[in-house]
C-alpha cells in the first residue's frame, strides 16, 4: 500500500468524474516507456528464538531500517516515526506485523530487475547480522499467531485492523501474518490495459500454483498449498476477488472507477492526521460529502490512496499489479516479473497467452480461484489441469523474453529467469509440496527447520 510521509499536502480538489479517470490515462504510455516493478515482502525474525521484533525494541524494525540509512536510503516519517525509506531502489516499507517489503524502482529490464533485488538482500542481511535478525521467504508465517505479532505505527493499520473483523474473518491474517511478491506493468493504451488485464486476472491461478508456499499454520501443515491465496476469500468481499465485470463487454476505464467509488473507504488523511472512514463510500464524498469530513471534498491524493485499497488478483492503478504469488526465495523474486513481462509485453505473447484462457466461462475462472489454493498446480481447468497450463504458458513468456532482446553483460536474454518455474512444472511439485515432503520427512514434523532452509 501506498506510503504518506509527514511533508505531504492535500492534493487539489477533485473537480469532475474526467479527473478520476485522468489517472490511468495518464499510465498509457508508449511500448519503449513501458517499465517493470517488482515488489517483495519477507518476515523479519531473531535468529535466537525465531521471535518477531517489534518497532522499538532494541535491534528491532526501527533499528533495521536506521541501519539502512547508510546506504544511502532516506527516511520517510509518520507522527515522528520514521515507518518507511526511499532511494534509487524504490522504496522501503512497512506491512502491518513488520514485513519487510522494498518496492522497486520502475526498471528497463529484468537484469535490472534482479539486480536490484540482489542489492537489497545484501544490504538488508548485512544490518541484519548486526541486529541479530534474519529474513524468511515464505508466503505465511509458519509458526506465529497472531497474538505473537507485534503491530507497526502506522496509523491506516490501525484503522484496517478494527474494520477487517466486521467484513471477514481473515482480514487480520492477510494483515499480520501474509508476504507476497508482485509486479507492476505497464500498458499503451486503454484497448491494451483491458487485454492484459483480462489475460493476467484469468492466468492468476497459474502464478498462485506456482509460487504456492505457505502450507503451515501455527506449525503445522493446514490443508492448504498457499494459504495466503485463500486468506483473501474471506477478507473483504467487497475489494477482493476475480472481478467478472472485467471480462464483460465495455469494461475500461469507467467501468473500473465506477468499481473503486463504490469499493468501501478506509480513511482520509487531513492536516497529516488520518482519519477513520472506515466503510464509508467514495462515491457519496464526491457526490454530496461525508458527515465525518463537515464541507469537505475529495482530493486527487484521496483518489490514489483509496485505489490501493482494493485487493483484487489484479488491481489498476496508473499501471497493472499482478498480485497472486506468495513470497519466496531470490530465484522466484525475478521469476514472477519474468513470468508476467514474458506473457504481456510482447504482442504475439499476449495473443497467445489470450488464446489459452479466452474460452474459459465465468464460471470456470471462479471454479479454478476456488481450488487453485488447495490443488495447486493439480487444479482442474477446461481441458486440462493448471499444469498442462502451465507447460504452455511457460513456453510462451519464454518466447515473449526472447522476442525482447534484453541482454545482459554476457549476451543472456530474461528468458533465463523463468528457469525455477519450469522445474516447478516438470517436476509437478509446488514450492508448498516440497516444504511438506520436508516436514513429513527429514524434518520429523519439526517446522522450525524452514527457518535454516527458507531464509535469505
Amino acid at each position: 500500500m501506498t506510503t504518506r510521509s509527514d511533508a505531504e499536502s492535500d492534493a487539489q480538489p477533485i473537480e469532475s468524474r474526467g479527473d478520476l479517470l485522468k489517472v490511468f490515462e495518464d499510465g498509457c504510455k508508449p511500448k519503449d516507456r513501458w517499465r517493470i516493478g517488482t515488489e517483495h515482502e519477507k518476515f523479519v525474525y531473531r535468529l535466537k528464538g525465531h521471535g518477531a521484533p517489534s518497532y522499538d525494541e532494541p535491534g528491532g524494525i526501527r533499528d533495521l531500517l536506521d541501519g539502512l540509512t547508510r546506504f544511502g536510503w532516506e527516511t520517510i516519517s509518520e507522527a515522528g516515526k520514521v515507518i518507511a525509506l526511499k532511494g534509487s531502489d524504490g522504496n522501503i516499507s512497512l506491512e502491518p506485523a513488520g514485513q519487510f517489503e522494498l518496492s522497486g524502482a520502475p526498471l528497463a529490464s529484468l537484469h535490472e530487475t534482479c539486480g536490484e533485488a540482489c542489492r537489497h538482500l545484501a544490504q538488508v542481511r548485512e544490518v541484519g547480522a548486526e541486529l541479530g535478525v534474519g529474513f524468511l521467504g515464505l508466503g505465511m508465517w509458519p509458526d506465529k499467531a497472531r497474538s505473537d505479532l507485534p503491530v507497526m505505527p502506522k496509523a491506516r493499520y490501525g484503522i484496517m485492523r478494527n474494520y477487517m473483523p466486521t467484513v471477514g474473518s481473515l482480514g487480520l491474517d492477510m494483515m499480520l501474518r501474509t508476504c507476497t511478491i508482485q509486479t507492476n506493468l505497464d500498458y499503451a493504451s486503454e484497448a491494451d490495459m483491458v487485454k492484459k488485464f483480462r489475460t493476467s486476472l484469468a492466468l492468476q491461478p497459474l502464478a498462485t500454483a506456482l509460487f504456492a508456499n505457505s502450507p503451515f499454520t501455527e506449525g503445522k501443515p493446514n490443508g492448504f498449498l498457499s494459504f495466503r491465496s485463500h486468506i483473501w476469500t474471506d477478507t473483504d468481499p467487497q475489494r477482493t476477488g476475480m472481478l467478472p465485470f472485467v471480462f464483460e463487454d465495455g469494461f475500461g476505464f469507467e467501468r473500473w472507477a465506477d468499481y473503486m467509488l463504490d469499493v468501501p473507504m478506509y480513511f482520509a488523511v487531513r492536516g497529516g492526521a488520518y482519519r477513520d472512514l472506515a466503510g464509508r463510500s467514495f462515491r457519496t464524498f464526491m457526490d454530496k460529502g461525508l458527515d465525518d469530513l463537515p464541507g469537505d471534498r475529495p482530493t486527487l491524493l484521496d483518489w490514489t490512496d483509496h485505489l490501493s485499497t482494493a485487493f483484487p488478483e489484479v488491481r489498476l492503478k496508473s499501471f497493472l499489479e499482478m498480485r497472486g504469488a506468495d513470497g519466496g526465495p531470490w530465484s522466484r523474486i525475478c521469476a514472477l516479473p519474468a513470468l508476467w513481462v514474458g506473457l504481456l509485453y510482447d504482442e504475439g505473447a499476449l495473443d497467445a497467452a489470450w488464446d489459452l484462457v479466452k474460452h474459459w466461462s465465468l464460471e470456470d475462472l471462479a471454479a479454478v480461484r476456488d481450488a487453485v489454493p488447495r490443488e495447486g498446480l493439480k487444479t482442474a481447468v477446461p481441458g486440462g489441469t493448471l499444469r498442462d497450463i502451465g507447460r504452455e504458458a511457460l513456453q510462451i513468456a519464454q518466447r515473449g523474453l526472447s522476442a525482447r532482446g534484453k541482454l545482459d553483460s554476457a549476451g543472456n536474454n530474461e528468458a533465463g529467469f523463468l528457469s525455477p518455474l519450469f522445474e516447478i512444472v516438470e517436476s509437478g511439485k509446488t514450492p508448498a509440496e516440497r516444504l511438506l515432503d520436508a516436514y513429513h520427512g527429514r524434518w520429523n514434523g519439526d517446522v522450525s527447520r524452514v527457518y535454516a532452509e527458507e531464509s535469505f
